[in-house]
């Protein structure tokens, strides 16, 4: 069972992020501020709101020990905050001057990234707050990074789509595209995860967009083989753009906020969903798990931050063998992809699936136009009334391409239906 404990209500514009220390939460906010709570009894610090910020501030992030707070802002500056004073440590420029769009400690204490809008990223010493190394990604803004549990490497998200992973002297060692819409949000589970057959960890990543997915990845890095990024599968459960998402202390939950204003909570081995919580009434644009309570907490355009705390006895899911490996997509068989298939609700499809032997990876080279051409699913996009009524008479036919239909069963084009309500909403008065 989970409940809301909390709500928290003290800015005056959106809430664009939330953090945990063991002992203290942070917000940060549109309105140029950072707040400062204690988790004891969720009142606010003496010091706080702390304001230096001359713009939104678009991200917050406590080093491991809780001592030091770092915000960064569309000012282009990055800032170092002493969590028991509010005192400035260091204001760190963005060398290109850029908004700031994320800022991460790494696990040490001895780096901080920094993001921003102009796909620059830098690495500073959080010692001496003076300029490590600084890259680029090649295209879009960066608006997400992540460290991994171990500190030797660090990914990078981007308005383009583009997971981006760096070792811990910036070298670029990997380029995935992830998303088709835009990268919003990236986490890695505190937890590494055995292949059951080497001995090999991985560690689990999520990464979340404005396609409306959340997906996950496994991620492996050794002397002997380097480095691996391997696609695993993508959670369902939102119908809008997810916005945040966050792995709990002990890697066993997996939280994601979206614009279809739900947050979602689900069990990270059987990827099941746990809990949808309702209660913002826009955007939730921030989700944060506490290190090691379990507190979730949430942000919103709504300007308020929910606090939500689980009961331990609710949380005892099935897990996963841990001598049975976690099986990749890629590796999936025909009969596993037809699996697949009727838990999505497609057994219509299953039939023409394993007449072109469509395995794991089959599946995942798969796009709009092979879906059209090779397999004859339409792939078209149509008013659901005029599809129905097209149906109701008995016509099997697509009325483009006049092409026989293997199914007539219809799903919805979200990302279409999205589209469209933001161009209602820009254009409405």
């Amino acid at each position: 069972m989970v409940k809301l404990i909390h709500t928290l209500a003290d800015h005056d514009d959106d809430v664009n992020c939330c953090a945990f220390s063991a002992s203290l939460l942070a917000t940060c906010s549109l309105d140029k501020t950072i707040r400062l709570y204690c988790l004891s009894d969720f009142t606010e610090l003496p010091h706080s709101p702390l304001k230096f910020h001359t713009y939104a501030v678009h991200c917050c992030c406590f080093s491991p020990s809780g001592h030091i707070l770092a915000s960064c802002s569309t000012d282009g500056t990055t800032v170092l905050w002493d969590t028991q004073n509010g005192q400035i440590l260091a204001v760190m420029e963005q060398p290109s001057g850029s908004p700031v769009r994320v800022c991460r400690f790494s696990p040490d204490s001895s780096c901080l990234v920094s993001g921003a809008a102009d796909g620059t990223v830098v690495l500073w010493n959080a010692q001496t707050y003076k300029l490590y190394r600084c890259g680029s990604v090649k295209d879009g803004s960066l608006v997400a990074c992540a460290f991994s549990p171990h500190g030797n490497l660090f990914v990078t998200g981007s308005s383009c789509g583009d997971l981006t992973v760096w070792d811990d002297k910036m070298r670029c060692l990997h380029n995935e595209k992830a998303h088709d819409l835009g990268i919003t949000c990236c986490d890695f589970s505190p937890q590494p995860v055995s292949d059951g057959e080497q001995g090999l960890q991985f560690f689990r990543l999520a990464s979340c967009g404005q396609d409306c997915h959340m997906k996950i990845w496994m991620v492996s890095f050794t002397h002997i083989l380097g480095f691996e990024l391997k696609y695993k599968s993508t959670l369902s459960g939102h119908c809008a753009p997810v916005l945040a998402c966050a792995f709990s202390h002990n890697g066993q939950m997996l939280v994601s906020g979206s614009v279809d204003k739900s947050v979602i909570v689900y069990d990270t081995n059987t990827e099941n969903i746990l809990y949808t919580l309702t209660q913002h009434t826009r955007y939730v644009t921030a989700c944060a798990f506490a290190p090691s309570i379990l507190l979730l907490a949430t942000g919103s355009m709504d300007k308020t931050v929910n606090i939500w705390q689980f009961d331990p006895g609710a949380l005892c899911q099935a897990r996963i063998p841990e001598d049975q490996p976690e099986q990749f997509v890629e590796d999936w068989s025909e009969d596993a992809v037809s699996d697949w298939l009727c838990a999505q609700g497609l057994k219509d499809l299953v039939d023409i699936f394993k007449m072109n032997n469509i395995d794991g990876r089959e599946l995942l080279n798969l796009t709009k136009e092979s879906l059209a051409d090779d397999l004859k699913i339409d792939g078209y996009s149509y008013e659901k009334e005029a599809m129905e009524n097209w149906i109701s008479k008995k016509k099997r036919t697509s009325p483009m391409t006049n092409l026989v239909l293997p199914s007539v069963v219809l799903t919805p084009n979200r990302t279409l239906k999205m589209a469209i309500e933001r161009w209602l909403e820009t254009h409405q008065k």
